[in-house]
This record gives C-alpha cells, structure tokens and sequence, in this order.
C-alpha cells in the first residue's frame, strides 16, 4: 500500500528511485495517486468495521458498502502486479521464488503481529475477568491463520485478527499469479477484449455464487476469500494491459467522475458489480494522472498515507478491540456503542496507532525479509563464481 515503482513490489518504498522516470507509454513508474487512493480504501473499511460502536441509529449507505474497500484493494493488487511483474513474466524474466519471498516479506511480518496482539488483548481480557467472544481466541483456526491460508475453507471461524482474511485471499492470488500473468500477457495487444472478458468474468461469478450459496460473493471472507479475489485481481489485470497500451486521455475527470459514481451508486445501494467495475474506472484514471497534475494526491503526506495504509487495515482489529473496550469502561457504556466525539477520537488516531505499527513492526521487518533474502542470493553468486575458476 505505497508509492509504486514498475520495478519493485507493489507495497515497496520507492524513496531510492527517481521519481522522473518513465514507462514507454510516457506513465510515470511511480503511481502516487494510487498510492493515495490506498488509504482511502483502508479508512473506508475501517469505518464500514467501526461505525457499530458509534451511538447512532442509523449507517449512511456509503458506509454499509464499505466492505467493498477490499475489493478496491484486490483489483489494486491485480494492476500492480502487473504493473511491477508482467513484462518479466512475459518475458521469461521472472523469478517466482524471489516473487514469493518479496511477498510474504512484505505482509507476513505484520500478519503475525498482529494475530499476537488479539491474542495479547484476549488473555489480558480474560485475566482482567471480562468476557470475550469465543471465536475471537480460535484455537483451531490459529494453524490456517499461521499458514495465511484461513480464507480457503481451512478455518472454522473467523478468528484472531479477523481482518487478515483479505491477506489470505492476496496470499492466493500471488501463488497462481503466473497464471494471470500468462493470460495477462497473451492479451496484451487486446487490452479491450481483456477488460471485458473479465467484466464478463464478474459479473458471471458473483450472479452464479449468490444464487448457489445465498449471499454475495462480496461479502466471503473465510470461507470463500480465495474465489473473492480472483475476479478482482483478473479486472485489474486486465485494467493495466489498457494502461500499458497508453494512459488515458483526461484522466482527472475520467477519475473524479468515477468517484463520483462510486458514491451515488454506493448511495442509492446498487449492485456490488456496479461499485468495482467503477473502482476500476477510478483506478485507471488516477494511475493515467501524471504526477505533477496529481495535486494533493502525489504530495508527501498523502503518500505517506498510502505506505501506511497496510498497517491501517492491518492494526482494525487489535485497536478496535482495545480503544472501543478501555473507551466503553471509561465512559459507562456497556453496549459498547460511544458518544460521537469519542468515538470520532478512535477513528482520528487509528492512522496514528497505524504509522506506530509501520515503523516499528512493518518496514523494519520488510527490510530484515528483504536483505536476508539479498544476502543468500550474493553468496549463492560467490559460490557459484568460485567454482567456475575452480
């Protein structure tokens, strides 16, 4: 969730790159307005889990609908995989083994962290004699959540940092990325038939699995968060072969107009298909932005904002247990619903908890991930070097 560069994860720091540089289809390889638009996503979700402790009696539509700020993120996920991978897959440059390792380096490290700091707040909750809900501390569940495989089908409930079930879906999608990344490129020259395919993809999956199970393909988390993603990250896929071929032409109001659209459709509550084919209007715009007309979106805190936007998702639930559960003691509100200034004052200091979690447990660890992995690859290259003047 940073600032993307075409040649490094798509969560990775790009500080180290010039920020000048240009892709061939004259697009800047870093893509700050997306890297914005991360937070924004990350926030929205974090409203959408939060808005229940708030004393009110009603959720504005645009609230109930932010679920689908996990599928603003998938279809992210999908463009900028592409946008980093697609051109070394395609050409027979790509690495899946260090692929893989860039990816756990980047999410596991938080993941676990995290499941530790529910389990912290569980037994301190229990040794303080308060009552928790069973599923949050889910002994059977804790193997799928070690192994980021809890959104499978493999756990029985939706435990720990319930959140990190979107990072189990990621987890999928990274592992059968060769396989987007081949039809990706096959597409290539026909990023319309690309887009449309996975539109028709979409819309085919989330009609046939709401008549099969009973409920949105939307709204699965662990028991179906591995299919959950994947129309997503094909329409974002499919998204950058468009991009690749050449950015939009008026990509501000291509952009604005698609927020725009997202909200009245989120609104007047329409379909969920509606609201992310529309994320991935709002998506190609913003990465069709040059930087220098991005305004705010490209400046230093919203950057910075985007970079930590992981940690914001990430940190929900550990901070919603804590905050809501110390707020709700200290202001006599055993509902645990809480007056709007205090509650506003947990959602205000979430992206301070967040940066807290960024800079102590994520990027650190990153980098530790990183230059551990860097490390074996140079003295793999002695090795090697040594034996040939051997």
């Amino acid at each position: 969730m940073t600032q993307t560069p075409i040649a490094a994860p798509e969560h990775a720091p790009t500080a180290n790159l010039a920020p000048h540089l240009v892709q061939a289809n004259g697009a800047p390889t870093d893509l700050r307005s997306l890297t914005a638009l991360r937070f924004m996503a990350a926030m929205w979700v974090a409203v959408y889990a939060l808005w229940d402790n708030l004393a009110v009696t009603f959720k504005p539509a645009v609230i109930a609908k932010g679920y689908l700020g996990v599928e603003l993120f998938f279809v992210l996920s999908g463009f900028i995989l592409c946008h980093v991978y697609l051109a070394s897959a395609g050409e027979k440059r790509f690495n899946y083994r260090s692929f893989l390792w860039a990816r756990i380096a980047r999410v596991y490290p938080l993941h676990i962290a995290t499941l530790l700091a529910v389990m912290a707040l569980g037994f301190a909750a229990i040794f303080a004699g308060l009552s928790i809900d069973s599923h949050v501390m889910s002994w059977p569940s804790l193997p799928a959540n070690l192994f980021m495989v809890h959104a499978w089908g493999l756990a029985p409930d939706a435990g720990w940092n319930h959140r990190s079930w979107s990072i189990s879906a990621e987890w999928f999608a990274y592992l059968a990325f060769p396989v987007f990344a081949f039809v990706a490129w096959k597409l290539r020259h026909r990023p319309g038939t690309a887009v449309a395919g996975a539109l028709v993809l979409l819309a085919a999956l989330y009609f046939g699995f709401e008549r099969i199970a009973g409920f949105p393909l939307t709204e699965a988390t662990i028991k179906w968060g591995a299919l959950r993603i994947v129309p997503c990250f094909a329409y974002g896929c499919a998204l950058y072969l468009a991009f690749r071929r050449a950015p939009l032409a008026m990509p501000g109001l291509i952009a604005a107009t698609a927020a725009a659209l997202m909200i009245a459709a989120a609104a007047l509550q329409l379909w969920d298909g509606i609201i992310v084919a529309l994320a991935g209007a709002l998506i190609l715009g913003l990465a069709s932005l040059p930087n220098a007309r991005a305004g705010w979106l490209s400046s230093k805190p919203a950057v910075y904002l985007g970079e930590i936007s992981y940690s914001v998702y990430m940190v929900v639930v550990p901070w919603q247990l804590l905050a809501v559960n110390l707020a709700a003691k200290l202001t006599n509100a055993p509902d645990k619903r809480l007056h709007v200034f205090v509650w506003l004052a947990i959602v205000l200091a979430l992206p301070l908890v967040a940066a807290v979690s960024y800079h102590l447990v994520e990027f650190p660890a990153r980098r530790a991930l990183k230059g551990l992995a860097a490390g074996r690859r140079s003295a793999a290259k002695l090795s090697r070097n040594a034996q040939s003047l051997a």
